[in-house]
């Protein structure tokens, strides 16, 4: 929806001044001179009317009611003369201009006017069938739809006419599409003004041409109006609820929704939804009973024509003779049933199953959340069983692989995230262990075992549910534990994979679980390895335990408190003895023995250098046994299949964990390391050349696991083979990368990537690749795409390994735009799932762990090329020349002209190599990046590159260009002029649209890649050709020029400050031209418009116009006014993408020329853009905010007016990790936490204590209980009693509303923190500080609040609430209390201090919250608010327990209270904690006599252990680590002194 222009109407935009052109006073009549217009030359006219038409519509902004009253009947007639106008015509942008007018005139004057204003607009729409003026008829339409959006309240009476006189303009407008997009949008806001008062006749005819409209025309455009047309009958009028109504709908919409275009897709989905939505009704059981037969006699006739579906419905029938009419209504069950009985159809495309999709998006967010979540268990129920586990979805991986995104996004980023609170997600992740997990295996008869598919897409909706969730999670610890070991058994992989990520998402979120967790699958997978020749599927379990128990060890150098060393040792034990023993055993259970031990190795070796650098010698010989040099090809073709296929197996199992190896401890990557390491890869890649190829069917009793034949393994281990070698390139020394760099590597890496033969990988694909049926390589949906990389996904390409990526922020989407992200699914061939490599699981972090690996075949192909472009720069250029000869034959290979699939899959792989290689050789990655700039080399290259530059593919265009700019870049300035000269020639020569456009990318590309001082001496040139290109009436040429326009400007930097005048005025052109907009007459220029939106380039562009100009537009007028008066349509666009580049344009204006921006308009906007669903809008304006409020935050806050500080709460709250948000309330605390003290300490109570409307119905039992602290004392309980009496505030939320989500409390939680340390600095230079003053005033509520965060649920609120706790008591502990000077202030709080020490040494705490605890009760005691030993209590005994329980002997553990079970890491984080705690008593014992009595009973026992802490600091800061080497312990090595090269970090952060 574009934005109200309410919030212009007295500023006239968020410019501060008025433009020159156009203006007038406000009581004078401004006229446009029409004899003048036609005497402009033509090139001339359009800007002098747009000039006029913004300055009218200025002047009318600018009007009270008064004047507008008085002067209406004079502008309507300016209105009218412009929409009449024959040469020039009203483009769109003075449409809307002109609809503005209309509206505001009819909102805030007369309404007298209206009929008048409505008539004379009907007879321009209706005057005779003269095509030439359509132009005026489409202005009138639009201004038509304006004045019933403001006004057609008013004129129902015309409506019916109005929309008869529009539905007769569809016919006449066949011709021009945005014409006939305009009728559907004027229909729609004319039904939305008038809404039930419509004649159902009327509405009737509108309905029957709308459904026509969506289903039949090939304009996307007019298909989405006509769905939104549709939509607005069904939500505003009450003629459409029938269920034959319905079902002609469903028609209609399942035609739209094959669209090829996301914008009717998502049109036809919003308007189903609406339908669905209008028709639910939660008593609606009798009907849902007896549905079933008419629905299905109704399917059968789906495939009716429209006419015939619609005879019925459409005629408007007498009362006498009506039909009685069932009335729709739909359960929410019955609601699901409806889409996924046409999403699980074999013939339903994969565009339809986005569109519905999105339709399920729709319904959730639309049904009253209240309901979504009480409907939780049966939603997931619906999801998993008749989406995932329905055989037409399963039995197709592409199928399968797809639905499992879209049924992760409808969870996750739906229902999760924007429907869902905190307790609701707490809910529904209870709901899934206990009614989906806890289900396997089978325990009751009346309950269904859960299949594959529904444990999978639980297991992925969990992991979603504990990643958000975080510490909160560990109410359900136990529960979720115990059923993820369970499932870990199943004995499907895919499963097995899934549960071991959602059990490192588990560990990760509940560390206190990490060696539980590892200890039970450690013993399991034990016990099932001893069960191995039982033959009860132990092989299976077995695999899964481990790759549970991998997983879990992956999350130690994560969480190092809670690592166990104990265990990780013991699993490489395991480890090495399955090696040793497997050899004894029989092939089988051999194969399994050597893949459990090779994963729990793999798992170990993503601890890092600390650990694994006293085992590498130990390493590299099982590697080496694993990996020996292959035997002669003869003497493997004798082997047997079941052998052939062990020893292919053991090679794939062992190079898994040499590539989490290289992955997790680079720095142990030497030089005799990856030589050695390469050598193993060299014998492994000999031995797949001696595998005898076979061709016919294996028996599946010969295999090693049933499910993979010879032929799949051999691709995993080239895969893993490719992989390591790309590893090795990347990050070894650069001298082992120079001994790796043989041409071997390259030849096989071609041969893999652009081979022309290649076997499709399914019948559908046989067929697709027939010339006849081939269409797109990014259509083919069978997860092979006949050999094509998944490195290319759209416009995105993903980084290669070792890559420094930066965002774009052109290109910048939003991670929560879950409509986005499903039409993304479909712009590739290839689907990830996390079964294709569970090495992922444990080597990759942040973003690479979300990006799902490739099939087999396909890493095999992007590691290929990766390999190729760290191998290819390091080549001699003889080597280079005839690798780049060799990718031209297969290129031009004649079998690639038969097979047109495969000839586009080597094309994309060939053009993906080349600019691999190239962003190695411009040192965009870590490799060596080599040299590529002989003469023949580059000729070859460029060659090459210029062919992808100019191919039909807009990706393969878009790879092909971004390699002729790197090219230039490496190859020097007399390559880069030869080169842009001939790209200049080519365009001026060439015809081809997609020729043109390529060569104007790759002419932005090439400045961008040179940047402004090299490539300063082709501006000129290079502005001139891409200023006429802009001009070109083609879609794609003058999209593609604008865009790399805005590349050379951005790039040119001040040097294109001459040329900004000519390109502002060519940008203004092509804004308000009809050829360069999606409402074009043209069907193909519209429809291409639509896809590649120029406004959204424009508007980039204009952003670059403002950074190359700076500071200087404070005096170039006449560029800022044409700026200001693009960057005010950009506001009122209906696209939310260019909207937000509106906003990034204001920022900008913002910060070069602040004196003409509007300051409140802006922060309005600003304010009003933080609301938007869009997530990147939302970012920018929280970025906009921040940068404003750097400048003055009070006077951002003024402007902005009362709501905001809650309106920044709740924004953070819907989303904590905006950081826009946190860094304006962090810039807002540090200018006024001393000016506003109270004030700051009031909202930060009311942050914590605010609560908020609950989305969801009852609190779980179990999470309600954790919520809550624990009352175990009468000092606890009765300071909660006072605190709820003495503050209205904190009172607990009553069970329809909630607290906001923890990430928001810890971070109000760490302001408050930061607060109390400015105060306290500003204390320490004045003493007699007013912010000093306040604090102290409200210390009570102060420590009221850190009592409340230290008795949470939530690790981290407890953490920060001790924290804040311990700088109070060093702030004020020695502070006098002002009413009773004998004694001090904090005195009063000793048993509120002591209470919320209390639960910090619960058997439930954490080794943080222990040590937090420990420091408060040394600074309690140290601070001398309580001089009398025996008044000290429960803080003083709880210190001197703390000491006694790291006194006793060693093989007693460190324990402070009931806190037990500590990791080796967190006993040592305890034991400095307790340490220090004493020794600043000792240190304060200086200054107070009464620690002697304290002290004295201890010290000698602190002595020796003070001691021993400094000598093993000095130990570990001063010397070299302990196991520097890499080889095994000696023997006067100890093991416990070897591993506590582990523990260096923490035992170095604790001691200082």
């Amino acid at each position: 929806m574009s934005r109200s222009t309410e919030s212009f109407s007295n500023t006239n935009g968020i410019h501060g001044s008025t433009p020159n052109q156009g203006q007038a006073p406000k009581t004078s009549k401004i006229e446009l001179d029409v004899p003048k217009l036609h005497s402009l030359p033509s090139e001339q006219q359009n800007l002098y009317l747009l000039t006029f038409t913004l300055g009218l519509e200025k002047q009318v902004f600018s009007l009270s009611h008064d004047e507008i009253c008085l002067q209406q009947p004079h502008i309507t007639k300016q209105l009218l003369q412009i929409v009449q106008l024959v040469a020039p015509v009203p483009t769109r942008v003075i449409r809307n201009s002109l609809g503005k007018c209309w509206s505001y005139m009819l909102e805030k004057g007369d309404r007298k006017p209206l009929y008048e204003s409505i008539n004379q607009l009907l007879g321009i729409i209706s005057a005779g069938k003269n095509e030439k003026e359509l132009h005026s008829r489409h202005a009138a339409v639009y201004c038509l739809g304006e004045v019933y959006k403001a006004a057609g309240d008013s004129a129902i009476t015309l409506s019916e006419v109005s929309c008869s006189s529009l539905l007769r303009l569809v016919k006449l407008a066949q011709n021009h599409v945005g014409l006939r997009a305009a009728i559907y949008r004027a229909l729609e806001k004319s039904v939305g003004s008038v809404q039930g008062s419509l004649d159902e006749g009327t509405a009737r005819e509108i309905w029957k041409t709308a459904r026509t409209a969506a289903s039949g025309d090939k304009a996307a455009l007019v298909q989405a109006n006509a769905c939104r047309c549709l939509e607005r009958l069904i939500s505003s009028t009450s003629h459409f609820g029938a269920a034959n109504d319905f079902e002609a709908l469903k028609t209609t919409i399942w035609k739209t929704c094959d669209s090829p275009s996301a914008i009717p897709r998502r049109a036809a989905a919003s308007c189903l939804a609406a339908m669905l939505v209008k028709g639910y009704s939660d008593s609606a059981v009798s009907m849902l009973k007896a549905k079933p037969k008419k629905s299905k006699k109704s399917g059968k006739n789906q495939g009716a024509p429209l006419d015939d579906a619609d005879d019925g419905p459409s005629r408007p029938e007498s009362p006498a003779t009506k039909r009685s009419v069932v009335k729709l209504e739909l359960t929410f069950a019955a609601i699901l049933a409806q889409l996924s009985s046409y999403y699980v159809r074999s013939s339903t495309s994969n565009r339809a199953r986005a569109a519905i999709t999105h339709c399920y998006v729709q319904v959730l967010q639309r049904l009253d959340h209240s309901v979504v979540q009480a409907s939780y268990g049966q939603l997931v129920e619906h999801l998993f069983s008749e989406l995932l586990s329905n055989p037409s979805i399963s039995y197709d991986r592409y199928r399968l692989l797809l639905t499992r995104k879209y049924v992760q996004k409808i969870l996750t980023n739906c229902v999760s995230s924007q429907i869902l609170a905190e307790s609701g997600r707490l809910s529904a992740a209870k709901t899934l262990i206990n009614d989906v997990l806890k289900n396997y295996p089978q325990a009751v008869k009346e309950t269904v075992e859960p299949s594959k598919q529904v444990l999978v897409g639980a297991l992925a909706a969990l992991a979603s549910l504990i990643e958000s969730l975080g510490s909160v999670f560990s109410s359900l610890g136990d529960a979720c534990q115990d059923a993820l070991v369970q499932v870990l058994r199943h004995p499907s992989y895919t499963v097995q994979i899934s549960a071991a990520y959602c059990l490192r998402a588990f560990v990760l979120a509940c560390p206190q679980h990490l060696i539980h967790c590892a200890s039970i699958c450690m013993n399991n997978a034990t016990r099932e390895l001893a069960h191995l020749s039982t033959g009860r599927q132990s092989h299976r379990r077995c695999v899964g335990f481990a790759n549970g128990l991998a997983a879990v060890l992956s999350v130690s150098p994560l969480q190092p408190l809670f690592g166990s060393l104990e265990i990780s040792s013991r699993a490489l034990s395991i480890a090495t003895e399955l090696l040793k023993s497997s050899g004894r055993s029989e092939l089988r259970v051999s194969s399994t023995q050597v893949q459990v031990a090779w994963i729990l190795i793999g798992g170990l070796m993503s601890m890092g250098p600390d650990f694994v650098k006293i085992h590498v010698s130990q390493l590299l010989l099982l590697w080496r046994n694993a990996l020996p040099k292959p035997l002669t090809k003869e003497n493997t073709a004798q082997r047997d299949l079941a052998e052939l296929s062990y020893l292919t197996h053991v090679r794939e199992c062992a190079l898994g964990s040499i590539l989490s190896f290289l992955e997790s401890n680079q720095r142990l990557v030497t030089l005799d390391v990856s030589i050695r390491i390469a050598a193993l890869l060299q014998n492994t890649t000999d031995f797949l050349e001696t595998v005898p190829v076979r061709k016919k069917d294996e028996d599946a009793s010969t295999r090693i696991i049933p499910s993979l034949q010879l032929a799949d393994l051999i691709i995993m281990v080239r895969r893993r083979v490719l992989q390591c070698y790309t590893q090795l390139m990347n990050f070894g020394p650069a001298s082992g990368a120079d001994a790796l760099g043989d041409s071997k590597l390259l030849n096989l890496a071609v041969a893999l990537f652009a081979d022309p033969m290649y076997a499709p990988s399914s019948l559908e694909s046989s067929i697709a690749n027939s010339t006849a049926n081939f269409e797109s390589i990014w259509d083919i949906a069978d997860n092979g795409g006949f050999g094509i990389t998944g490195l290319v996904h759209g416009q995105n390409i993903r980084a290669l390994p070792g890559e420094e990526t930066t965002v774009d922020s052109n290109d910048r989407r939003s991670a929560d735009n879950c409509l986005e992200d499903i039409d993304g699914t479909l712009m590739s061939p290839i689907r990830g799932a996390r079964e294709h490599d569970s090495v992922h699981i444990h080597i990759h972090e942040g973003v690479r762990m979300r990006q799902l690996p490739d099939p087999p075949a396909t890493e095999v192909v992007n590691s290929a090329i990766g390999l190729f472009a760290v191998v290819f720069p390091s080549q001699s250029p003889k080597v280079q020349e005839f690798v780049l000869e060799q990718l031209t034959t297969h290129l031009s290979a004649g079998t690639l002209q038969r097979t047109p699939g495969r000839r586009a899959a080597v094309t994309v792989n060939t053009a993906m190599a080349l600019l691999g290689a190239l962003k190695v050789a411009a040192g965009e990655t870590r490799a060596e990046s080599g040299d590529l700039k002989h003469p023949a080399v580059e000729r070859t290259l460029e060659a090459l590159l210029r062919t992808f530059a100019i191919d039909p593919d807009q990706h393969v265009r878009h790879i092909g260009y971004e390699g002729l700019g790197r090219l230039c870049n490496i190859s020097g300035n007399a390559f880069t002029t030869n080169e842009v000269n001939l790209l200049i020639d080519l365009i001026v020569s060439n015809r081809d649209p997609n020729a043109r456009a390529g060569y104007a990318m790759a002419l932005g590309s090439i400045h961008s890649n040179v940047g402004g001082m090299a490539a300063g001496l082709h501006l000129r040139k290079i502005h001139g050709v891409l200023l006429s290109l802009c001009g070109d009436p083609h879609p794609v040429v003058h999209c593609c020029a604008i865009a790399a326009l805005s590349q050379v400007a951005e790039s040119s930097g001040l040097a294109f400050s001459g040329y900004v005048s000519s390109t502002l005025g060519l940008l203004a052109q092509a804004w308000s031209s009809d050829t360069h907009n999606e409402e074009s007459a043209s069907l193909g220029t519209s429809n291409t418009e639509i896809e590649r939106p120029t406004p959204l380039v424009v508007a980039r562009a204009i952003n670059s116009m403002i950074n190359v100009l700076g500071p200087d537009l404070q005096d170039n007028s006449k560029a800022r006014e044409l700026i200001v008066s693009l960057v005010n349509q950009f506001d009122r666009d209906e696209s939310l993408t260019v909207q937000a580049e509106g906003l990034r344009c204001w920022e900008h204006m913002n910060l070069y020329d602040p004196g003409h921006v509007s300051l409140e308009v802006y922060v309005k906007l600003l304010q009003k853009d933080l609301r938007s669903s869009d997530g990147l809008t939302c970012a920018i304006a929280a970025d906009g905010l921040y940068n404003l409020a750097r400048r003055n935050v009070q006077l951002v806050f003024q402007v902005a007016g009362e709501g905001f500080e809650e309106q920044i709460w709740l924004t953070l709250n819907d989303q904590p990790d905006l950081d826009g948000i946190r860094n304006l309330v962090e810039t807002w605390l540090s200018q006024t936490s001393l000016t506003d003290a109270p004030q700051w300490i009031l909202r930060i109570q009311q942050v914590l204590t605010k609560c908020i409307a609950k989305q969801t119905e009852m609190v779980p039992q179990s999470a309600k209980a954790a919520a809550e602290p624990e009352l175990q004392d009468e000092e606890v309980a009765g300071f909660a009693t006072n605190e709820t009496k003495e503050n209205g505030a904190a009172v607990a939320p009553e069970p329809s509303q909630e607290l906001l989500q923890w990430q928001v409390r810890v971070f109000a939680l760490q302001c408050l923190s930061n607060f109390v340390a400015i105060v306290g600095k500003d204390l320490d230079l004045d003493s007699e500080s007013i912010a000093g003053q306040v604090l102290q005033s409200k210390v009570g509520d102060v420590i009221r609040m850190a009592f409340h965060a230290s008795t949470s649920s939530v690790v981290e609120l407890r953490v920060g609430g001790l924290k804040l706790i311990n700088q109070i008591l060093k702030i004020f502990g020695s502070t006098p209390d002002p009413d009773f000077s004998e004694a001090l202030l904090l005195e009063q709080y000793q048993a509120q201090v002591s209470s919320a020490l209390t639960p910090a040494f619960n058997s439930d705490s954490s080794p943080e919250l222990a040590s937090a605890a420990v420091n408060v009760c040394a600074t309690f005691i140290a601070t001398g608010m309580v001089t009398d030993i025996d008044r000290m209590g429960r803080i003083l005994k709880l210190l001197v327990g703390a000491l006694d329980s790291i006194n006793a002997t060693e093989s007693q553990e460190t324990a402070v209270g009931d806190l037990h079970g500590l990791s080796p890491n967190a006993q040592t984080m305890v034991r400095m904690a307790v340490l220090s705690a004493w020794a600043e008593l000792q240190i304060a014992r200086a200054d107070h006599g009464y620690l002697d009595k304290v002290l004295e009973p201890h010290v000698g026992k602190l002595l020796p252990l003070w001691m021993s802490s400094l000598q093993e600091f000095a130990r570990l800061r001063f010397e070299p680590d302990i196991s520097n080497h890499s080889g095994p312990p000696g023997s006067d090595e100890s093991l416990e002194a070897v591993y506590a090269a582990l523990n260096r970090q923490t035992l170095l952060k604790n001691d200082s």
